[in-house]
């Protein structure tokens, strides 16, 4: 996949659904001052795994995760782009990827509103095995423990 700036495609928001929400640990981090907005959104056909202090999106259908819609300030986009690939660890086409960046649908928290958005997915070989041995978040909804677990976990 490549970085979408770089090669003109449109600047999406960022569904996140783990550290990165507010009051997570990473959100001040990497979201503070770099964002327009964050809305309440769900993304459905992913399921949440527990990780350790931090959630893995796997796509399953049937799913749906609760998270947040975020969206970068004009002229804040490739910075925050590369800092969260960073904390992902996500390199475009790399097989060592523990996630993947990935264009899903999200719909906005008045539950009408569908809208394109990255999402961070568990690479394949993590997501199958999530599938067999992982713990799933019963609700899809991930709240860790705000700010006890290492800092710059992906989320």
């Amino acid at each position: 996949m490549s970085r979408p700036s770089s090669f003109g495609e449109a600047e999406l928001p960022f569904f996140v659904y783990g550290t990165l929400r507010p009051g997570e640990h990473n959100h001040d981090l990497f979201l503070r001052g770099r964002t327009r907005s964050e809305e309440p959104a769900r993304m459905r056909g992913l399921s949440l795994y527990a990780g350790p202090g931090y959630p893995y999106a796997v796509e399953e259908p049937g799913g749906v995760v609760s998270g947040e819609l975020v969206t970068a300030l004009s002229g804040a986009y490739r910075e925050l782009l590369a800092a969260l690939d960073e904390l992902e660890e996500y390199t475009p086409g790399d097989p060592r990827n523990l996630y993947e960046r990935v264009v899903r649908e999200a719909v906005r928290g008045d539950g009408r509103t569908a809208v394109r958005a990255w999402v961070y997915v568990a690479a394949p070989a993590v997501a199958s095995r999530l599938r067999t041995d992982g713990k799933p978040v019963e609700n899809g909804d991930w709240h860790g423990d705000g700010g006890d677990t290492p800092a710059r976990r992906p989320g």
